[in-house]
């Protein structure tokens, strides 16, 4: 559980929830029927509200399985471990809360489709393959530069299973080129301003107060130990100690 709790926040979240999910669906032990994007029961007398967040935690099956978790993992947790853009405490939060919000829109009202799992971990590798240009990436048994990635991704999709299925996924790359032209692009280059920033709030959430230090995105922060707080005993603090026990002493060859 410890081990757990030190991975990226928002990636471990999304992938555990995407496990137990899939799991269940797959195993049969859940309908499906309570799983997909559905505006006619997600707005009636009573709503699904749990729709708006089920579509996007059902991997495909079999093998498949496996692969939507992981790549699921490593692109999100790339981003949220390392990405200067969203070195921001809660901004990876937001970033994903933007992405769902735009395939939502387009994947599920436009397109008519009821799972988007494939097209956010899409828009992931998207928006990693824009922090890599220059590098180079494995995709299964060949070397392609990182830009190429999503694009790979999305034509290997189009041969499996279709334009159809292809559509769908190509909603996570208008997703995240969104968002990067928004908050990178347009605010750069066009001289406008970003508007998707991270509010007070959720900053709050993804960073309090630990033990004397702060509990962040990712990994822990503490203040160094004053000079009284070090350890009496051990190799260093014993030399340091019996040097400074000794007078001023006297420079070599001096008189």
């Amino acid at each position: 559980m410890d081990d757990f709790r030190t991975l990226p926040p928002v990636a471990r979240t999304i992938t555990a929830l995407t496990f137990i999910e899939s799991a269940l669906v797959l195993s049969g032990s859940v309908d499906y029927f309570y799983v997909p994007f559905s505006p006619k029961l997600l707005f009636k007398s009573w709503p699904q509200l749990w729709r708006l967040g089920t579509p996007f935690l059902l991997t495909d099956p079999k093998l498949n399985f496996v692969f939507d978790l992981y790549f699921l993992y490593i692109y999100s947790s790339r981003l949220e471990f390392g990405s200067p853009r969203f070195a921001t405490p809660g901004s990876f939060f937001v970033y994903v809360l933007f992405l769902a919000s735009v395939i939502m829109l387009t994947a599920g009202f436009y397109l008519g489709a009821g799972v988007f799992t494939q097209a956010l971990i899409l828009a992931f590798a998207y928006t990693y393959s824009q922090d890599n240009k220059g590098t180079k990436t494995m995709f299964f048994v060949v070397e392609i530069p990182t830009p190429l990635l999503p694009w790979a991704r999305l034509a290997l999709t189009f041969v499996m299973k279709g334009f159809g299925s292809a559509s769908v996924e190509f909603t996570g790359i208008v997703a995240a080129h969104l968002y990067d032209f928004l908050t990178r692009i347009y605010p750069a280059f066009g001289g406008g301003k970003n508007y998707i920033v991270t509010p007070e709030s959720v900053r709050r959430l993804f960073t309090r107060p630990l033990n004397g230090g702060q509990e962040r995105v990712y990994g822990r922060a503490y203040r160094p130990p004053t000079q009284a707080a070090e350890p009496s005993s051990g190799w260093t603090s014993s030399v340091r100690n019996a040097w400074g026990s000794r007078g001023s002493g006297r420079r070599l060859g001096g008189n």
